[in-house]
């Protein structure tokens, strides 16, 4: 508790959103205002966001409110907290300053004569004149300035009549309209941040936003039924950032799937709580979508919707049915942070008609050291992807990965053909594209055994902290070679003396270097294909 005799609390009224005077990062929710049993005077009980304060909100036994967690909630005088500004203000306080006499003195460098030179900075003037003008402003910051209110509305659309883009992160806005109000105001205005405002449940009272493109929603606690009433206001709304606010389901209001959004080119949804891909399949008649960000939910598997599901879908809707394409304009799908870990959903991205832009990332399907697939052989798996995890693919990476992945389905399942049409649909093809031969077998000496397929051309390249400066050295090995052979090789190679090599192969694109722990896997047991790239480091 933070006593205070001096104090004022009827500016303050529960459920009102505050900050601690002083820091207009430290904001919490009004939940209690009135007097504390044994504390003389008025008391503010405050919920703070960060849950960095000391009480529950109880005292001596007594509650008053029941705050989020243990630790969460205080008891302070009204002086010690600020109901916020307008955005009058805000704009005044951000880009209205003047250095002051004081300051300006304290800005000097010594002559060479030992004299105190007043600095003047280049531009200065210039800089604080046109900031001055406000009707020259078309970007505007006001984050975290602690701004509650539009104040006089008429005053907003005359000081900043160009605004184009405004960001409101992290301030005291709670009500949809006060937000309508300020867009009222602002005619240009195409982009607007709300992120971190904790937004009430109640969407009333909010005009037709007919400018706004650009909305940004993120950890504002807002669910998709809101969205379904916040959709009518925004006619133009080409994108739509949504992330941090524990969405689960996607509720469509008047059928199965949602409707409307007819300008919308890309919806944000990372960092929520979706576990289920049938409710990312109720986005899936968004017909302008364009990018869809799932990074960081709880999808453990994805598929492209056949006849059957689509019926099962839409239900008795045959008018629907038929024109129905799921995803039609779908080019980039992140989909990092989740929990996919089967390749049927890897296999499903080809059936998105035109899925070019890819994210897979941190999940396990996708790590190696998670017993997930490398990079190449992704790229092989997606016949159209062009962006993968971030990196482009390259023309020359996508014929080396393919090359590469043919060669390691054929060292592993070359006996089985059946395993291999229904693990790999796309061996085949692939075999068939690259002009890739069936192994021969031929007798020798010892009986039968596999030919090596040709020799590859391989880099070495030492990176261990000890092993010196040493030029990489190219090779041609053959495909047979294993990596317990190969090891054997660099020490001769290298000289490297009374040090153990490790092997990782460098990838295209790939962040990291795969291991290659397996001393007895051929290079082409691994598909490691011509020119590629091995480092040796030694064992720690």
């Amino acid at each position: 508790m933070q006593d205070d005799s001096a104090d004022s609390s009827s500016e303050f009224r529960v459920g009102q959103r505050v900050h601690s005077a002083g820091d207009p990062r430290r904001i919490g929710t009004v939940k209690y205002v009135g007097t504390i049993d044994g504390h003389p005077g008025a008391w503010v009980g405050v919920d703070w966001d960060s849950g960095d304060a000391k009480q529950d909100g109880s005292v001596n036994g007594i509650r008053y409110f029941r705050a989020r967690s243990e630790r969460s909630g205080s008891f302070a005088r009204a002086k010690l907290l600020s109901p916020g500004i307008s955005v009058i203000r805000a704009l005044e306080l951000r880009y209205r300053t003047y250095s002051t006499k004081e300051e300006e003195d304290e800005m000097y460098v010594f002559s060479a004569s030992n004299k105190r030179v007043t600095v003047q900075l280049l531009g200065k003037d210039k800089i604080q004149d046109k900031l001055s003008r406000f009707e020259e402003i078309t970007a505007a910051s006001l984050s975290y300035l602690g701004v509650s209110t539009p104040g006089d509305p008429c005053q907003i659309g005359t000081i900043v009549p160009n605004l184009k883009e405004l960001d409101l992160t992290g301030n005291l806005l709670s009500e949809w309209k006060d937000v309508s109000t300020i867009c009222e105001q602002l005619p240009a205005l195409a982009a607007l941040n709300l992120s971190n405002n904790l937004m009430s449940l109640d969407i009333c009272g909010l005009a037709q936003l007919k400018s706004i493109r650009i909305l940004v929603l993120n950890n504002i606690g807002i669910n998709w039924t809101q969205i379904e009433i916040l959709k009518h206001s925004l006619p133009a709304i080409e994108e739509l950032h949504l992330m941090g606010n524990n969405i689960s389901t996607i509720q469509p209001t008047s059928s199965s799937v949602v409707q409307g959004f007819d300008s919308l080119r890309l919806l944000n949804l990372e960092d929520n709580c979706i576990a289920e891909w049938n409710e990312i399949l109720k986005l899936s008649q968004i017909r302008g979508l364009e990018q869809l960000y799932l990074n960081k939910n709880n999808l453990n598997r994805i598929y492209y919707p056949d006849n059957n599901r689509i019926h099962e879908f839409l239900g008795g809707n045959e008018s629907q049915k038929e024109s129905y394409m799921p995803f039609k304009n779908l080019c980039c799908l992140l989909l990092g942070g989740n929990n996919i870990e089967d390749l049927a959903s890897v296999d499903s991205l080809n059936s998105f008609p035109k899925l070019v832009d890819i994210r897979l990332s941190e999940n396990p399907v996708a790590d190696p050291g998670r017993g997930g697939i490398p990079r190449f052989v992704l790229i092989a798996r997606l016949a159209k992807v062009e962006i993968l995890n971030g990196s482009e693919v390259s023309p020359r990476e996508r014929k080396d990965s393919e090359i590469r992945y043919v060669r390691l389905i054929m060292s592993k399942l070359h006996d089985n053909p059946e395993e291999i049409k229904q693990l790999h649909p796309r061996f085949a093809e692939l075999k068939n594209f690259h002009g890739i031969e069936d192994e021969r077998r031929s007798v020798g000496v010892a009986g039968p055994q596999k030919m090596a397929s040709g020799l590859l051309s391989i880099t070495l390249k030492c990176v261990g902290a000890s092993m010196g400066e040493k030029l990489p050295l190219t090779k041609k090995l053959p495909a047979s070679t294993t990596v317990g052979k190969l090891k054997n090789l660099s020490e001769s190679f290298f000289k490297l003396k009374s040090i153990k090599p490790k092997l990782f192969l460098q990838e295209e694109g790939s962040p990291l270097p795969i291991l290659l722990d397996d001393e007895m896997e051929s290079l082409m047991d691994l598909g490691i294909g011509n020119e590629s790239t091995i480092l040796i480091d030694e064992e720690s």
